[in-house]
């Protein structure tokens, strides 16, 4: 389910631009195309429905996530026969349906890893899911890339689609959840009910506060990684290509693999804070980096030690959001929580830049460091909400 999550992503975003690109499409419709991502940010609108709703078929969670592929596998079709050049506005309209869906899809099989995982099973689950929603991102975005050319784009496109089955098989076969939770009565309840259970917490408004700033260092440094091999460090586009995306991405699936599996002996609590000053300590590799200057050892150790880090943080970080959600509200309780984690990332991330330029890369990277400190105290001081979530899910 996790590569069935994943696949659409790029599909509907970095392979459609490079689609546009080669078609010859103009700069400036390029750009507007990033509007139809614009459903994975709101997709906590919609989510209360997937969760008031129950479909005739395959219960609750799995019934909606069939339905949502149902409507990805023709609409990622119909894009292939779609011409980027001669109609884009008809293809903008397919690939924000596309995107609809997709977002539609990644809120139901949230609510379902949740329902379905017991709570000694999160850390691990969480970390299968995030290797699946990474494999597809690569197959849907470097392997599309490279099959266009050789192909084309419209059976690229097919062959994606096709391949979108194998999320409906894991649906069809799929176990559905051990505890039957009662469906909000009225859409009232699926609307103020998730917001009311959660605010009943205790230091609620704390964990809220935890959730923005747990991953925040991560974001910030990786805001501009990428231009800083390129332009801070002088390594080529295939360098970054080769070892900051593929070299990056395994290191990310181990990291998450290995988190996982060290959660079930450490627990949440232990696992948040051991995986988050990792998370933090690895930006300072960066640092190091831009002290040695275009060293392809330290590039190498740089890009593995952050991506395995994050990989751990994000296994945990998962884990964590799930052991928040009430199985009555999950969809809408998991849209929203998730939504809450990118504030870091969308309010830092545009400051990056202009701290760069004022204080030079090293410096910037001790600071994105430093700025997993306020994560780190919040965390400590909620310890006992966080193991108190482990006797609540019993």
């Amino acid at each position: 389910m996790g590569f069935a999550s994943g696949l659409p992503l790029a599909l509907t975003g970095s392979a459609l631009q490079a689609w546009m690109a080669v078609a010859g499409v103009d700069l400036r419709t390029i750009g507007m195309f990033a509007l139809v991502g614009m459903p994975y940010t709101l997709k906590f609108l919609w989510s209360p429905l997937m969760d008031r709703f129950v479909p005739p078929w395959l219960g609750r969670r799995r019934g909606w996530i069939l339905f949502t592929q149902f409507t990805l596998i023709p609409g990622i079709a119909a894009m292939a026969f779609c011409s980027p050049k001669s109609a884009p506005l008809v293809l903008a309209a397919i690939a924000l349906l596309v995107a609809f869906s997709s977002a539609s899809q990644d809120i139901v099989i949230d609510a379902y890893r949740t329902d379905v995982l017991h709570e000694e099973e999160r850390g691990a689950g969480a970390a299968v899911f995030v290797t699946g929603y990474r494999i597809a991102m690569l197959v849907s975005g470097a392997l599309a890339l490279i099959m266009s050319d050789h192909i084309g784009w419209r059976a690229t496109y097919l062959l994606m689609a096709a391949v979108m089955s194998i999320g409906v098989v894991s649906t069809l076969f799929g176990p559905e959840p051990e505890r039957k939770a009662i469906p909000p009565k009225t859409i009232k309840e699926a609307v103020w009910g998730p917001l009311k259970d959660f605010l009943s917490r205790r230091k609620a408004l704390m964990l809220l506060l935890l959730i923005v700033l747990y991953k925040l260092a991560d974001a910030y440094a990786g805001s501009l990684t990428t231009a800083f091999l390129i332009r801070g460090v002088g390594f080529s586009a295939t360098d970054v290509g080769t070892v900051n995306k593929v070299f990056g991405l395994i290191a990310t699936i181990v990291g998450a693999m290995l988190g996982g599996a060290l959660m079930v002996r450490l627990g949440l609590f232990r696992s948040l804070l051991g995986f988050g000053i990792l998370q933090g300590i690895s930006n300072l590799a960066y640092m190091v980096l831009a002290w040695t200057g275009k060293s392809y050892g330290m590039l190498i150790f740089a890009v593995g030690f952050e991506n395995f880090t994050s990989g751990m943080g994000t296994a945990a970080f998962i884990a964590l959001l799930m052991s928040l959600c009430n199985q009555r509200y999950t969809a809408t309780q998991y849209a929203l929580l998730s939504s809450l984690a990118a504030l870091g990332r969308i309010f830092i991330a545009p400051t990056s830049g202009y701290v760069v330029d004022a204080v030079g890369w090293p410096a910037f990277f001790v600071i994105t460091a430093l700025s997993a400190i306020p994560g780190l105290v919040m965390l400590w001081w909620l310890r006992g909400e966080i193991d108190g979530l482990k006797q609540e899910a019993a």
